[in-house]
């Protein structure tokens, strides 16, 4: 179904990541005409080069947990030798067949997406693009860059996404000092991989390169890994990485990174020195906003560089609105897509629902994976009374025990007088998973009895979200009596 115009809406998008192509779609799918301009490939560096082809890692990292973890299931694997004698063989980690495989899934995403765009009747223009003021786009194509097409447009929809943070200090090579956009080119496992950085990406990278074989050590300004989540999650991952071999290095600040050789070094703050086979910077990332055109076009701009957007993704600019990490809005793949229809919604006229920040769930693909949603524990610090926190370790979850899983929780945070379902943390295998019943409650506003009313299958890692909110009920019951 399309919408009626008295004329047909042009619609040009700046970039193909998760945010432009789902504007593009969303457009295509509404009855406008539409023109995306993407140098990279459609799906952007989240598909090419960070998100489809981390995770595509990250799962090949788990499959290796699975197996070196099965003798404790009492699942043995043994070769037997020339003499009959058992062996038992070692897990060996092909990282270059692995790299080519996830780059290869990268490419059939993004050609798949490509193929949608096309047959929703998207015009697809390969090139470098930027805005010749608020209603026209310019593209640079051809080998050389030298050939040039000219988009005009009522609309225009800016998601050019954002690339890693270089520092001087830390120029990355390509070969043994990376971005995370780079590390696929590793033909082998690293003896000794440094992440300098401790946020989602180092995290992620870390568990994951640990998981693989690698010696790891993580470099960390802060006093804790993951310093902008969830405390209790946190704790719990760092216990998991240094029971798995990883050094963590806390409040230690990387000054250098150099070239040792076939090696690097990296020269902390207080004078210690690091010495690996490779680093890995991930120190967070820029917006890709910069030469563009957008300050021209008068698109108010943040200090770092950020589009600044409203709740329906639109910027200073009435007719020109913006998504996805190029903007001052929560940097995932998700809201990117999310803000990408909300904005095409707003422009043509359909029904909008304003994006608001307790609507979104984020997860941390680490080994125990780290999911969230709504309100946060932290959120409460400055007003105790707004919600009471209830947390159950998942050690007494009768699946987890089947699995062999140790690490984990469910938290649930809930309004102190209503018992309104605010947020929640889940810290388990596929969190981001179990966390979506939390989401519904979340968005749909349930209470913590709502909640604990569903059936859960018996036995199941979801179950412990059933028992937290029975749990919070005789909590809620208790405080109302007191009062």
């Amino acid at each position: 179904m399309s919408l009626s115009f008295e004329r047909t809406q042009s619609v040009a998008v700046l970039g193909g990541g998760p945010g432009g192509y789902e504007a593009a779609l969303a457009a295509a799918q509404l009855g406008a005409e539409v023109t995306l301009v993407e140098r990279a490939g459609v799906g952007g560096s989240a598909v090419i080069t960070d998100v489809v082809p981390s995770k595509s890692l990250i799962a090949t990292a788990d499959a290796a947990v699975a197996i070196s973890e099965a003798s404790d299931l009492g699942v043995q694997l043994f070769a037997k030798s020339d003499s009959g004698r058992p062996l038992k063989p070692e897990i060996a980690i092909n990282l270059a067949a692995v790299n080519r495989r996830l780059l290869a899934l990268a490419r059939q995403q993004s050609d798949d997406m490509r193929v949608q765009l096309i047959e929703a009747g998207v015009r697809i223009i390969p090139g470098h693009g930027r805005l010749d003021g608020p209603h026209a786009v310019v593209v640079s194509t051809g080998d050389g860059g030298t050939d040039f097409d000219r988009v005009e447009a009522d609309t225009l929809v800016v998601s050019v996404g954002a690339s890693p943070r270089e520092l001087p200090a830390a120029q990355p090579d390509g070969e043994r000092i990376l971005t995370w956009t780079q590390l696929y080119d590793m033909k082998a496992l690293p003896e000794h991989l440094i992440v300098v950085g401790s946020g989602v990406t180092g995290a992620e990278f870390a568990s994951a390169y640990m998981n693989l074989g690698a010696k790891v050590t993580l470099i960390s300004s802060r006093d804790r890994v993951l310093p902008g989540e969830d405390k209790d999650a946190a704790t719990v991952l760092e216990k998991v990485f240094k029971r798995g071999g990883m050094t963590v290095l806390s409040k230690s600040r990387a000054d250098s990174v150099e070239r040792d050789g076939d090696g690097v070094r990296v020269t902390l703050s207080d004078g210690r020195t690091v010495e690996g086979s490779h680093c890995l910077m991930a120190v967070g990332s820029i917006p890709n906003t910069a030469g563009i055109g957008l300050a021209e076009a008068g698109i108010q701009l943040t200090d770092s560089g950020h589009i600044q957007v409203n709740r329906v993704a639109r910027t200073s600019v009435p007719n020109i609105y913006a998504a996805g990490d190029c903007t001052t809005f929560v940097p995932l793949a998700s809201v990117a897509s999310m803000q990408g229809r909300t904005a095409i919604f707003h422009a043509l006229g359909d029904v909008v629902i304003p994006l608001e920040q307790r609507r979104i769930t984020a997860n941390i693909f680490t080994a125990p994976e780290i999911a969230t949603v709504g309100v946060q524990e932290k959120d409460l610090e400055s007003d105790p009374t707004r919600g009471y926190v209830y947390k159950l370790p998942l050690a007494a979850n009768a699946r987890a025990k089947m699995m062999g899983v140790k690490d984990g929780f469910v938290k649930i945070i809930a309004h102190q007088g209503s018992g309104t379902v605010l947020g929640g943390v889940i810290v388990a295998p596929r969190a981001s998973e179990l966390i979506y019943p939390i989401a519904i409650a979340v968005e749909r506003r349930m209470t913590v009895d709502q909640v604990s009313r569903v059936f859960a299958v018996y036995p199941s890692l979801s179950g412990s979200i059933t028992d937290a909110t029975r749990a919070m009920h005789l909590v809620n019951r208790a405080e109302n009596t007191v009062a």
